[in-house]
């Protein structure tokens, strides 16, 4: 909200608003904000449908609809009242340079966690998650990795900048732990020799909000966790808008439930990626983005 000093104190919002119309602010390493919301227009590793480059703002363009509640249902506390949340705009890197964009994002995510902040990051394709987890794990160490997806990540025939892969390199590197980690509503070919738990889409559908919330306690336990969304876990009756979307996923209101069921885990970093609007439909894949983005923020929030 922009305040003009004019004599009537006219009252107007600016057309420029970051994530639920909280304050753009580009300067976001020394701020007062305890989350920073960053997009990553990024999709050059994308294997199926391109357009998730477009997924930020199309999550920032609807999220106005779920500005408008005091106290998001049901949680019973405003959610401003307790955390400040800023968006810094789109990370900023050299047009068709994979390697650049990866530099780029580790470096602005390593100064936010310096500055004591949290990272809720929009894709852009889920490759952006590996360097993500490059810097939440020079701060945090090895993290466990709570995985919402259709496709495991796992694939090691992929190149070096693939989103197929993010997850057969992440453990090599020392990032996360499979031991401890657990992927929900893979609905492709998947590996037990990964090390991953992996609820699948047929078993997790088939599961309560409680046995999956259960599994995901007693594989993470105490352990930092780093927290990664991809819009195409959702059903595409729920979520068309992605770029390789997969028949038999899970419903929004059965995924709201189980995220709510994470508050007292140790979140260190989250995101939400691959949302390809051009292949939308009255933005229902970009206001799914957008609520699950909040329900992460509530995360967060609940534990102040």
């Amino acid at each position: 909200m922009q305040t003009l000093n004019h004599a009537h104190d006219i009252s107007l919002v600016s057309n420029a608003f970051g994530f639920l119309r909280t304050p753009l602010n580009f300067k976001p390493y020394d701020s007062d904000a305890d989350v920073v919301v960053t997009g990553v227009p990024f999709d050059m590793a994308t294997s199926g449908r391109s357009g998730s480059r477009f997924g930020p703002n199309a999550i920032r363009q609807v999220s106005p609809q779920l500005a408008w509640e005091g106290c998001r249902y049901p949680w019973d506390f405003n959610l401003f009242d307790k955390i400040k949340v800023e968006d810094c705009g789109d990370l900023v890197y050299a047009f068709g340079d994979n390697q650049d964009m990866v530099d780029k994002l580790v470096e602005h995510t390593d100064k936010l966690i310096s500055k004591g902040k949290k990272c809720l990051t929009f894709g852009g394709d889920h490759f952006i998650t590996l360097p993500l987890l490059r810097a939440h794990a020079k701060h945090y160490g090895k993290m466990a990795l709570i995985h919402f997806d259709a496709h495991a990540d796992t694939y090691s025939n992929g190149s070096s900048y693939d989103h197929g892969t993010m997850f057969y390199h992440a453990p090599i590197e020392g990032l996360i732990d499979p031991s401890k980690s657990v992927q929900v509503g893979i609905r492709t070919e998947f590996s037990k020799k990964d090390g991953f738990l992996v609820l699948d889409g047929a078993r997790a559908n088939d599961m309560s909000v409680d046995e999956i919330s259960r599994a995901i306690h007693e594989r993470v336990g105490s352990q930092k966790v780093y927290l990664t969304f991809d819009i195409d876990c959702l059903d595409p009756a729920y979520a068309p808008g992605t770029g390789t979307p997969v028949m038999g996923g899970m419903s929004s209101d059965k995924i709201l439930k189980i995220l709510r069921t994470l508050k007292d885990l140790d979140i260190v970093g989250m995101d939400v990626v691959e949302v390809a609007p051009a292949y939308d439909h009255a933005e229902i894949t970009a206001l799914a983005a957008a609520t699950i983005a909040l329900e992460m923020l509530y995360l967060e929030a609940s534990k102040r």
